[in-house]
């Protein structure tokens, strides 16, 4: 794979998976913040949230700068194996 595909199949995937994680927040608050609590060993997030309305012009923000960033990682991750395996 070239290095500019591998960088678009993971601006893809972390843009998908940051759609579900959205999705999930919207849906299920609460559950999503005790899945959160417990992920990180127990800390808690309560304090840190706010209730506000969903900002949808934050959520495309948030999407295309997670995307960006993942496209350049990926794009860089499969140049530099690629000269590695040289």
């Amino acid at each position: 794979m070239t290095p500019l595909r591998t960088g678009l199949a993971l601006a893809i995937t972390v843009g998908g998976f940051y759609v579900l994680c959205t999705v999930a927040w919207t849906f299920a608050p609460a559950t999503f913040l005790s899945l959160m609590n417990n992920l990180f060993h127990g800390m808690d997030f309560t304090p840190m949230v706010r209730a506000q309305p969903f900002f949808f012009p934050g959520f495309l923000a948030a999407l295309l700068a997670l995307s960006t960033w993942a496209l350049l990682a990926g794009t860089f991750f499969n140049w530099l194996q690629n000269r590695l395996e040289r």
